[in-house]
C-alpha cells in the first residue's frame, strides 16, 4: 500500500471572494500534492472556508443577508476558485457542516476531560478582523485614539463570560517543539514564534463567546459558541473523517503539512498544538509559513485599487501560466510581487520560447522528416540525457521536496537550455541533407528529453503537460516519477507503432491585451 500524505491549506475566511493571495496558497498545495502523488504517495488534501465568527456575522448583517446564506454563497466563490485553477483537492470543509460540529465538539469533550477547560471572565483586548486575542504589550495607538494589534488592526476591550483554555500550561511544551528541526518553516517563521514564547509568559486562552450565536454550541453551557479558531483549525481533523478515529484518520493523521499564510503561524504553532497536546492526539509533522504576494510591490488594499480577482488573471493568462509564474518567480517563504508585465515576461521567455518552442520543434522535426516515426535504432546522446536532463531534473526533485520550487524550476530550467543550446549544435535540419541516421539519433535523444522535462514539470503545469504527452504517446499511467526510472519506455513505445502526428504547441506566445494592463 503506498505511504500515505496528508497535506492541508489555511481555511479560508469568506467574508469576500477569493483574492490572489488564496490563489497562490491553494496553487502552491496543489503543486505539492501532485507531486508527492508523482512520487508514488496516497495523497489527501484537504481546504475549505472558515465561516463562524463575528465578522462573518457582522459583514452579512452589513449587507442585509441571512447569515447561512451569505456564508454558503462565499464558500461557493472558493470552491470555485479551486475548479478554476484545477487544485486537485480530495475534500473541501465548510465549518458550518454538520460533520465539523461533531468534529469540533468532539476536541472540546477531550481536552475538557484532560483538565484544561474552566469558566471564567474575559477582559482584555480583541480584534474582530482577526478574530484574535491581544496582550495589553501588544498594543499600540493608532489615529485617533485607536487601540491596534500588531498587525495594524483595530483593537476593542471586551468582557464576557468564557471558558478558558490552559494555554499557560504548556508553555515549555511549545517552546521544545518549535525549537525541533523542521517543525515550523521558514526559519524567520521559527525565530518569531520562539521569540513570542520566550519573551512573552502565555496567559489562559478565552475559547468562547456569548455576546453572538453563530459558530459551534459548546456542549453543555448554553449561550456559548466556540472561538472560532478552535472550530477553524478543527477542520483538519473533520477532513480526514474524526470524530471517528478509523479509517481515514487513522490512516492520514499526523498532517505532514499544514501550509499557511504567516500572518496565521501563531493559530497553528502555539494554539493549535496546545490543543492537540490537550486532546491526545498527535501533533502535525510541519507548518510552512509562506511569504505575503504584493503587486508591484504592495500590499493589496482595497483602498489603493489594486485588489485583483485570481480567476481574471487566469482568464487572460491562462491557468497553468499563472501557476508557472507564482511557483518561479517568487522564493517560497518569502514575500514575493508580480504584475501583468512580470506574468507576461516569465512566461513567454521560459514556458513558450524555451521549453514550448523546444518540444514543438522536436515533435515537427519528427513529423516532417521521419514521417512521425520514432525508431531506437540509434543510442542517445549520454551527455545531454543524463547528465544534464536527468541530473538536473534529480535537482529539481529535491528542491520541490525541501519547498523550494524557484530553486527547482531554476534546474528544470538549466535542462531545458541544454538541450535548446544541443539543438543549435547539432542543427538536425542540416543533418538531414548530410547524414539522416545522425538527424535521427539526435531527434529520438530529444523527444526522450522532452518527455523526461514535461513528466518533471507537470506538477506545476499539468494540464498543459498531459496534452503535450499525450501527442507523444506516453499512457497516463507512465507519467509519474517511477515512470523516469523505467529504461524500456522508449523501446516499448517505439514497438507499439507509434506515430507523432502534426504537433500543437501548448505553451502559447501571452500578450499585454488591454484587460490585463487593467487588471494588473
Amino acid at each position: 500500500m503506498a505511504e500515505p500524505y496528508y497535506l492541508t491549506t489555511a481555511i479560508s475566511y469568506p467574508n469576500g471572494k477569493p483574492h490572489i493571495g488564496h490563489a497562490y496558497e491553494a496553487i502552491a498545495a496543489d503543486v505539492i500534492a501532485r507531486f508527492q502523488r508523482m512520487n508514488g504517495r496516497d495523497v489527501r488534501l484537504v481546504t475549505g472556508t472558515d465561516e463562524h465568527g463575528l465578522k462573518m456575522a457582522q459583514t452579512a448583517r452589513a449587507a442585509g443577508r441571512d447569515t447561512m446564506l451569505f456564508a454558503t454563497e462565499m464558500s461557493d466563490h472558493f470552491r470555485e476558485m479551486c475548479a478554476k485553477l484545477n487544485i486537485s483537492i480530495d475534500a473541501f470543509c465548510r465549518t458550518t457542516d454538520a460533520r465539523h460540529f461533531e468534529a469540533s465538539i468532539a476536541l472540546w469533550e477531550a481536552m475538557a476531560a484532560s483538565g484544561d477547560l474552566y469558566l471564567d471572565r474575559y477582559e482584555g483586548w480583541y480584534s474582530v478582523r482577526d478574530e484574535a486575542y491581544y496582550g495589553e504589550n501588544e498594543i499600540s495607538d493608532g489615529e485617533g485614539g485607536v487601540k491596534l494589534s500588531p498587525q495594524g488592526t483595530p483593537v476593542e476591550w471586551t468582557v464576557e463570560e468564557s471558558w478558558f483554555f490552559r494555554l499557560s500550561k504548556y508553555q515549555d511544551f511549545l517552546i521544545e517543539l518549535n525549537e525541533t528541526p523542521g517543525f515550523l518553516e521558514p526559519e524567520s517563521r521559527r525565530n518569531e514564534v520562539l521569540a513570542f514564547l520566550k519573551g512573552n509568559e502565555l496567559r489562559d486562552l478565552s475559547v468562547s463567546r456569548t455576546s453572538f450565536d453563530w459558530g459551534v454550541p459548546v456542549p453543555g453551557s448554553p449561550g456559548h459558541v466556540m472561538y472560532v479558531w478552535v472550530d477553524a483549525l478543527t477542520t483538519y481533523l473533520t477532513g480526514i473523517g474524526f470524530p471517528d478515529r478509523d479509517g481515514d484518520f487513522a490512516r492520514f493523521w499526523p498532517a505532514d503539512l499544514h501550509l499557511i499564510g504567516k500572518d496565521i503561524v501563531r493559530f497553528h504553532t502555539v494554539y493549535w498544538p496546545a490543543f492537540l497536546k490537550s486532546a491526545g492526539l498527535p501533533l502535525p509533522n510541519k507548518v510552512f509559513g509562506h511569504g505575503f504576494l504584493l503587486h508591484r510591490g504592495e500590499k493589496m488594499s482595497k483602498s489603493l485599487g489594486n485588489v485583483v480577482d485570481p480567476l481574471e488573471l487566469a482568464d487572460v493568462f491562462g491557468v497553468d501560466q499563472l501557476r508557472y509564474f507564482l511557483m518561479r518567480e517568487i522564493a517560497f517563504g518569502q514575500d514575493g510581487s508580480y504584475s501583468a508585465e512580470a506574468i507576461v515576461t516569465r512566461c513567454n521567455a521560459e514556458l513558450a520560447n524555451s521549453f514550448g518552442n523546444l518540444a514543438q520543434r522536436v515533435l515537427s522535426m519528427i513529423f516532417k522528416n521521419l514521417y512521425g516515426v520514432l525508431t531506437a535504432e540509434h543510442e542517445g546522446d549520454y551527455a545531454l540525457e543524463v547528465t544534464s536532463v536527468r541530473a538536473n531534473i534529480t535537482s529539481m526533485r529535491l528542491s520541490f521536496d525541501h519547498l523550494n520550487f524557484s530553486d527547482g524550476l531554476d534546474n528544470w530550467m538549466r535542462a531545458v537550455f541544454a538541450c535548446n543550446q544541443y539543438v543549435d549544435e547539432q542543427a538536425p535540419w542540416a543533418l538531414k541533407k548530410t547524414d539522416p541516421d545522425r538527424m535521427a539519433a539526435v531527434l529520438m535523444t530529444l523527444f526522450r528529453c522532452v518527455r523526461d522535462l514535461a513528466i518533471a514539470v507537470r506538477p506545476v503545469v499539468p494540464s498543459s503537460i498531459d496534452r503535450l504527452l499525450d501527442q507523444m504517446g506516453i499512457a497516463d499511467e507512465a507519467r509519474d516519477f517511477a515512470a523516469l526510472e523505467n529504461e524500456n519506455w522508449f523501446p516499448d513505445l517505439v514497438a507499439s507503432g507509434f506515430r507523432i502526428e502534426q504537433p500543437q504547441g501548448v505553451f502559447p506566445r501571452l500578450e499585454m491585451p488591454e484587460v490585463a494592463e487593467e487588471a494588473s
